[in-house]
């Protein structure tokens, strides 16, 4: 997955958390339970770099 499609992906997911979770009187508990579930899906296939190390810079002695 592209990291392109992983922000879509994290986009759709917080959009329908935030839909559910504000309406309360229409969504279940199941529906918050689902929102919440595919937030961490989302974010859990999120690809993991590492980070990028500064080149060492010695002084001349």
């Amino acid at each position: 997955m592209t990291s392109e499609e992983q922000i879509t992906k994290m986009k759709k997911a917080i959009t329908q958390a935030v839909k559910v979770m504000g309406d309360r009187f229409g969504s279940t508990e199941g529906d918050v339970e689902r929102a919440i579930d595919e937030l961490k899906a989302s974010m859990q296939a999120a690809p993991v770099q590492p980070p990028q190390s500064m080149p060492t810079v010695s002084a001349g002695v």
